[in-house]
């Protein structure tokens, strides 16, 4: 690779279920219901993933962590996206900047926010003004609308490890 800069975006979305703990963006959400994934189903971290392992061209997450490996099962999205970000690394890029939404109807997420930006950026070992993350909510417009579930949507910009953008 030999582009100074590559572009990423990034989705996923995860249905929302009674007796899981609700992790989004790294940390854990008070809330009676939680993500249903073969992980800890963190959507954010998920998309943060995809996102980059898009700029790297190197897939999906679901290539390089597939829900049939048994070994995952309930594992932290934080390792995961802790073993992307080294892939990065190791590739020679740096994350320029991270822009990211989350899209629930519930639960109300803004006193989280910016635990969960610095979570990202410390994920990724990008300084807090490099990383932005978005609040949405569906408007009670579909799925999530319903809150049935939470999803998520990332573009990330990298750098040549050393560079400016």
């Amino acid at each position: 690779m030999s582009e100074a800069v590559r572009v990423g975006q990034g989705f996923d979305v995860h249905r929302l279920a009674p007796g899981r703990p609700l992790w989004l963006g790294g940390i854990e959400i008070p809330h009676e219901r939680g993500l249903l994934g073969h992980s800890d189903g963190d959507v954010l971290l998920h998309a943060v993933a995809d996102a980059l392992l898009g700029a790297l061209g190197e897939g999906d997450l679901g290539r390089h962590f597939p829900s049939s490996d048994p070994a995952l099962a309930g594992r932290a999205s934080s390792g995961l996206l802790r073993q992307v970000a080294q892939r990065m690394r190791g590739c020679g890029f740096r994350v320029a900047n991270l822009d990211a939404s989350i899209i629930a109807e519930e639960p109300r997420l803004a006193p989280w926010q910016g635990k969960m930006r610095d979570s990202l950026a410390a994920l990724l070992s990008a300084p807090p003004h490099a990383v932005n993350l978005k609040l949405k909510s569906a408007d009670g417009l579909g799925a999530i609308g319903r809150g049935e579930g939470i999803a998520a949507q990332a573009v990330v910009l990298l750098a040549r490890a050393g560079e400016a953008p």
